[in-house]
């Protein structure tokens, strides 16, 4: 086997918080790379390196570093929480700091870890206003008309939440599938199935636009907590267990924080002729 490194390949990372995995592709102090066709091919679990985002850090000069998100499909994403405290957590590591800001679509955020080790985000205000989200049109963001009863709640991207008897239950490739696409949104939506478990707890199972059945979604999982909160399920600090593990949501006065694990899994090397195929 061969480890030798080509000269014209791409480095990445490979990482995952509470199972949701992302492809990071560290360019700073050079051009961005990402295109559709890349993104797509290396989506691909059994043709490329497969993840449920790609996250491409880039320079910023008002902040530690940028973020783009990539969806599996090749498709842009306006917000990935697990992503971007994958990401906060290698470039602390680098910086020798406990706390960094970047930018993304939605502006300016900051990422700090806490002395257990876990890394939390904040993922900003929630967008509750149905223009933001975005809504085809102007509807009770809290009750849509949509057999279920779902919620709309935007962060960064849009979310559907449904609050359910048991989130276990639910036939997710089905009805994830069918809603992911819904005419009320026309930008298409993540849609979250969640099922309250205790006091300020709840179950919860995502279907995300671009990606499909996910272990977990950051933004789904901030959307969820603020739509529990609103419906008086629970208070405004809400802790989520989903399919790849356990997320902490802390709606204060500045932001929607998130706390949970990171992990670094591996290094890798794109060939040049996987990189020409993409081009």
């Amino acid at each position: 086997m061969r480890h030798a490194r080509p000269d014209n390949g791409l480095p990445f990372m490979k990482m995952h918080g509470a199972g949701n995995d992302f492809v990071i592709i560290d360019s700073r102090g050079r051009p961005a790379v990402t295109t559709p066709a890349l993104a797509a091919a290396l989506g691909d679990r059994h043709r490329g390196v497969g993840f449920d985002q790609l996250a491409e850090i880039r320079d910023c000069a008002g902040a530690d570093f940028a973020l783009d998100f990539w969806n599996s499909d090749g498709s842009r994403a306006g917000a990935c929480g697990n992503a971007s405290r994958c990401v906060a957590d290698h470039v602390m590591a680098g910086l020798g700091r406990d706390s960094v800001t970047f930018t993304t679509e939605r502006g300016t955020l900051a990422a700090v870890r806490r002395d257990d080790g876990l890394v939390s985000v904040n993922m900003g205000d929630p967008l509750l206003h149905w223009a933001q989200v975005p809504l085809a049109r102007e509807l009770d963001l809290l009750h849509l008309p949509i057999a279920g009863d779902p919620a709309a709640v935007g962060m960064g991207n849009p979310h559907c939440v449904f609050f359910v008897e048991d989130a276990l239950a639910v036939d997710l490739p089905r009805d994830g599938a069918a809603m992911e696409h819904h005419p009320l949104f026309p930008m298409a939506t993540n849609v979250e199935y969640a099922s309250l478990t205790g006091p300020d707890r709840l179950r919860m199972r995502v279907w995300e636009r671009g990606a499909g059945i996910t272990l977990a979604c950051g933004s789904g999982a901030c959307a969820t907590a603020v739509a529990a909160h609103l419906r008086g399920l629970t208070g405004r600090q809400v802790t989520l267990d989903l399919d790849g593990g356990t997320l902490e949501i802390d709606w204060r006065d500045d932001g929607v924080w998130m706390t949970g694990p990171t992990a670094h899994v591996f290094d890798g090397w794109l060939a040049p002729a996987f990189l020409a195929e993409c081009a």
